[in-house]
């Protein structure tokens, strides 16, 4: 057996803790930004739960039903959007005023827009 802990032989998933449990969203919307985009979110788990927002990977990614399992459902506030050009945010694959700062402003105007003072 190979000593790389990279090794598929030595990897595997146990001893690490799964997925939650399944939930839908208990609230959906869409943001405007300043500019072309809007942007497509969706709240799950506890209303009043700790907020934690949730990003996706990329380029060209988008959130999906396995993403709302990665935080409990019962203690967590969970806000998961599309990003700028991704998933159900428009115009799709756009890239005007697409860039990391943009970005940042979207979560601030997001989490502003929610009630939200801090999130993880």
């Amino acid at each position: 057996m190979s000593s790389d802990p990279w090794s598929p032989a030595l990897s595997s998933s146990a001893g690490r803790r799964g997925l939650f449990r399944e939930v839908e969203p208990f609230a959906r919307g869409r943001m405007a930004t300043e500019g072309v985009h809007e942007i497509y979110y969706e709240e799950c788990g506890r209303a009043d739960g700790k907020p934690c927002v949730i990003l996706h990977g990329g380029p060209g990614g988008a959130i999906n039903p396995t993403m709302r399992r990665f935080f409990d459902p019962d203690r967590w506030r969970m806000v998961l959007f599309d990003q700028r050009g991704c998933g159900l945010s428009t115009p799709n694959a756009s890239l005007e005023e697409n860039t990391t700062w943009r970005l940042i402003e979207d979560m601030e105007r997001l989490r502003t827009r929610l009630g939200i003072e801090k999130w993880t």
